[in-house]
């Protein structure tokens, strides 16, 4: 396969419009789309092939309930590191979809899973983590060319979550991700818009010289 100029420019469009959605529609999504999303994330590499990323597709509503008394308290404590202007500007941002979005996951990474049988990870094991990062990161860019928004809640308390869904043990929470229409397209930042920071450049370092001692 090969791709030309017309692709690049559409996954540049994606990465642009990629957005950490925060206001969504109640619109449904159909079962149709989240079969083609799970497909997606499906295709996302990982440490020796070892795929350990756990998705819970949390519908009952009185686990959502308790996830969002999980924000609401981790949430408090967060703005409580914050003094004077900052903290103000803190406390203006909508930092959840947890009300609104119709498709909510729990993700989480199995520390020690059987797949892959421990290529490539006995001198890195955070290289699971990382897989379960980038599998979030295709679904997310899987999401936007369905027109639809993906939004991480990172306030929360990791082990109040796996207590609540009572997982295996070796299964560490990884992120909350809120599913669904966007209420407004937007290829600005929220926290761009919202005035909390902007972008920083980064570059890559280039090193020619000999290594050091």
């Amino acid at each position: 396969m090969e791709f030309d100029s017309s692709h690049r420019a559409a996954l540049w469009e994606l990465l642009t419009w990629r957005r950490d959605v925060r206001h969504f529609s109640t619109d449904p999504v159909d079962e149709q789309t989240l079969e083609r999303l799970q497909s997606a994330m499906n295709l996302a590499p990982s440490v020796g092939n070892s795929r350990p990323w756990r998705v819970l597709m949390v519908d009952a509503p009185e686990l959502r309930a308790a996830v969002r008394e999980n924000f609401t308290a981790a949430n408090a404590r967060a703005a409580a590191l914050y003094d004077g202007a900052q903290a103000d500007a803190y406390r203006r941002l909508k930092l959840a979809g947890l009300d609104r979005a119709p498709v909510q996951l729990a993700v989480f990474t199995e520390t020690s899973p059987p797949e892959g049988h421990g290529l490539g990870r006995q001198t890195m094991p955070d290289t699971l983590r990382q897989s379960t990062a980038m599998a979030i990161h295709t679904l997310w860019l899987a999401a936007r060319a369905e027109n639809l928004g993906l939004g991480m809640v990172s306030i929360l308390d990791p082990h109040v979550m796996e207590a609540l869904f009572d997982v295996p043990e070796g299964w560490e929470f990884a992120a909350w991700l809120c599913l669904g229409h966007p209420a407004f397209q937007d290829d600005t930042p929220l926290l761009h818009r919202a005035g909390w920071q902007e972008n920083m450049p980064t570059s890559w370092q280039r090193r020619s010289g000999a290594a050091g001692p």
